[in-house]
């Protein structure tokens, strides 16, 4: 578990008066990331939840870095091949 928690993740901020979305972004599911670490280290959850949060956290990871392989691979691709 990290002792520190990154707080360099912007907030996307809505115009007056303009509807707000509900669509989670990739930056949500990292806050939840961090937010699962946090809890988890101050001893938020009961043993008999902990593997339901551990395999939560694990598919949640392991989803974060396919996403994070796929805009590598594309920052490396030639734009308009």
């Amino acid at each position: 578990m990290t002792d520190s928690v990154q707080q360099d993740q912007t907030t996307e901020t809505a115009a007056p008066g303009a509807e707000q979305s509900n669509d989670l972004t990739v930056n949500d599911l990292n806050a939840m990331k961090v937010i699962i670490d946090i809890a988890s280290s101050r001893g938020a959850f009961k043993p008999n939840e902990m593997t339901a949060v551990g395999q939560t956290y694990t598919k949640l990871t392991a989803f974060l870095d396919q996403i994070a392989k796929q805009q590598e691979a594309q920052k490396a691709s030639p734009v308009g091949a």
